[in-house]
Formats: structure tokens, sequence, C-alpha cells
């Protein structure tokens, strides 16, 4: 028996504005409006909305709800201030990555943690499993609609839906209570295309208000496909492609986020300090073909006709125009200008270790 699709508040415009949609992680979403090429200019160049209600929302409260996202998370929640956002990892005892997410900090006793939409479950359910502490874990996803408005011309186009000084909310710094449309949201000035922007969250019924506020506004529709290109030109981790429970967030070059001094016992801590003594196995580096060919999720990479890993990520870059990848390499192969073998259709084709990531926004 098939079962049913999905739905995000907004399913019942996607029509409307002439959008095609696919199965993705169980849930009936947009990969395009015009087109994923068309709409990755739009927000490198301008401005778009994306739908990403499908995200799952989860709430930590409680008198040591602190204490306990920092047994639970890699980077250094005690160290986070009120009103700002934290980028974050999930670990298994192997080091391995549950999820990664975004904690956003209410208060001492308040936090909202945004997890990836085929997690949301499995992630709830990990949380629920290690508290300890006094504190409450509560899964609020149905609660919320989620949009994300990113680009150069983000901040002045939702600034015409809002009285807040937009300007004010600093990168990962959010405010609560924001009008847009008329709507009550939670705004942070944060994202996933390497571009200025924002996510907004409002309660569920409010969502499909707002979006087509935006898109009276001026700001472009954008689906999943060319959400997938700008993460990718930005070196953003996918989870299941550069994070999975076989990849550590260390070997997914992420260590920004794992504080392996902070003082609490992260779950994880110990098998990533011995990861990271002994040696990283295996890094994500980025490649570009130098032979005609695109690389792509799961294709094997060589060297010396030897399997030294394979592609994580990969596609023509909309930005750049030229053939890009993300791959899973043994450390000795990850320095930039090693030059590597990608089997494209039972040919292996050139390519090389170039910098990431790939695409950097002019400030």
């Amino acid at each position: 028996m098939l079962t049913e699709l999905l739905k995000t508040p907004l399913h019942p415009l996607y029509a409307k504005y002439g959008a095609k949609t696919i199965d993705f992680g169980g849930w009936d979403l947009p990969v395009q409006f015009s087109g994923i090429k068309e709409e990755h200019e739009a927000v490198r160049t301008h401005a778009g909305v994306f739908d990403v209600s499908h995200m799952g929302e989860i709430l930590v409260e409680g008198k040591e709800s602190t204490e306990y996202l920092d047994k639970v998370l890699t980077n250094n929640v005690s160290k986070l201030k009120a009103g700002r956002a934290q980028y974050n990892i999930v670990c298994y005892e192997t080091g391995g990555t549950v999820d990664d997410l975004v904690a956003y900090k209410f208060s001492d006793e308040k936090y909202l943690l945004v997890v990836n939409a085929a997690n949301t479950e499995k992630d709830f359910n990990w949380l629920k499993d290690h508290v300890t502490e006094d504190v409450k874990v509560s899964n609020v996803s149905s609660e919320y609609g989620q949009l994300a408005v990113q680009g150069p011309e983000a901040e002045k186009l939702l600034a015409t839906l809002t009285d807040t000084d937009l300007s004010a909310i600093p990168f990962f710094g959010f405010k609560e209570n924001v009008q847009v449309a008329g709507k009550s949201a939670l705004v942070s000035r944060t994202g996933y295309t390497g571009e200025d922007g924002f996510e907004i969250y409002t309660k569920a019924q409010d969502v499909a208000d707002v979006f087509e506020a935006l898109l009276q506004a001026g700001v472009k529709p954008i689906g999943l496909g060319a959400r997938d290109t700008l993460r990718f030109e930005a070196n953003f981790a996918l989870y299941g492609q550069e994070l999975s429970k076989d990849i550590t967030p260390l070997e997914a070059g992420l260590n920004f986020a794992v504080k392996l001094k902070k003082e609490a016992d992260f779950i994880g801590k110990e098998a990533l300090i011995k990861q990271k003594e002994e040696g990283i196995p295996r890094k994500v580096v980025g490649i570009e073909m130098i032979d005609r060919g695109i690389p792509r999720t799961g294709y094997e990479v060589f060297v010396d006709g030897r399997e030294i890993g394979e592609v994580t990520s990969g596609t023509q870059s909309p930005t750049l125009g030229k053939n890009l990848g993300l791959v899973l390499v043994k450390t000795e192969f990850a320095n930039v200008g090693q030059v590597v073998e990608v089997e494209v259709r039972n040919k292996k084709l050139q390519a090389k270790v170039v910098e990431t990531p790939f695409y950097k926004r002019e400030n």
C-alpha cells in the first residue's frame, strides 16, 4: 500500500504558482517553479523565497535545558546568548552523525531546535531518550510554517512587509514577535544558500498569507532543485550525503561546530577526540572536473586505479558554469591540486581537488 505524501500548509498554493512537485523524503514538495537555473540565479542576484515548512521543530524547556543541550550537541551551547542561533551537530557514541541542526536560544530554560525534515522523528526520539535533567522535549513541528527569504535583495524586499528594523538582526541572530504582512513571526538572519537572508517562522495557518505577500513584494518562488545547487556551491553539508551515521562531523570538515575542549562530555566526544588524535581518515573536499562529465552522488573516485572514496554531491554549478563535486576521500588524497578520477558511466574521468566553498558572496 502506498503511503500518502506529507504536505506543508503551503501545498494548496503550489499549483497556482506553477510548481512541479516531487517526493522529497516522504513530502510532496516543489522541485521547481520556473526552472532550476533561473531560480538559482534569482537568489544569487535578487531574492527568492523557499517553502521550508517541512523542517522539524523541537522545543526544549526546563531549568537544566542548557546543561542538557551541552550533553547532546557538539557546539558550546553554554556560550550562546538569548536571541542568537547556533549551528550544531548531534552525534552517536561512535562519532557518526544523528543530524545537523540550528539551535535558537530564547532563555537559559527555553530553546528551539530546527532539524532536517526526514530526521524529525528520529531526532525527537534520540533527544527524548537522552533526557536525564529537569527538561521537557516536545515535537512542535506541526505548529510551524517556515519560509526562507534569501538573496542580496532579501532585506530590502522583506522590509516592505514589516516595521521591524531588519538591519538590526545580526547574522545568526533572531527576533520574536515580528509582524510580517500582519502576521506574528520569529525572524532569524540565517539560511542555506550562501547569500544574505532570513528564515521566517510563523504559525502553520499564517504561512500561506506571508508567502503570497512576499511574492507580491517581488520575491521569486524557489524550489528544492535550486536550494540544492545553492547550498552545494556554498559548501553546506546535506544530511545523508556529506553527513551520516557513518560520516563524522570532523570528516565533513565541520570542526568549527565541534568543541572538543568544552567541559561537557557530549555524546560522541570521546570517539571524535580519538579520531582527531589518530588522524582523521577521510575528508570531504571539493573537486572540479578536468574531463567532460558531471560527478553525481555515489560515483566512485579513484587514484591510480585504486578506489579512494566517492562523490557525496555534484552538479554543473549554475553560478560558475563548471562541473563540480564534493567527495569523501582518504585524507592522503585530500590536498588541493591532487588529481583523481571519477567513474562516470563506466568511464574514468579526470578531476582535481580544489578549494571550497566554490562560491563566496562579496560583502
